[in-house]
């Protein structure tokens, strides 16, 4: 059986840490941020963790970790 790949959407999207917890960007970063407000603005520069219910499926596009 071939090796499994590893879904690059979602490799470029998320980081996994050494616990095994998911580590996601807050959305909505992009552009137009000059209009938010500066609370709105700090808030965005922090990570976010992934629910548990989906890590078992983000995981396993991941095959090589």
């Amino acid at each position: 059986m071939p090796k499994m790949k590893t879904r690059k959407t979602v490799s470029k999207r998320i980081k996994l840490t050494k616990s095994g917890k998911i580590i996601k960007r807050k959305n909505g970063q992009g552009h137009f941020n000059s209009r938010e407000s500066s609370k709105v603005t700090r808030n965005k520069r922090s990570d976010l963790a992934v629910a548990t219910n989906y890590t078992r499926s983000l995981k396993s596009f991941m095959p090589q970790r």
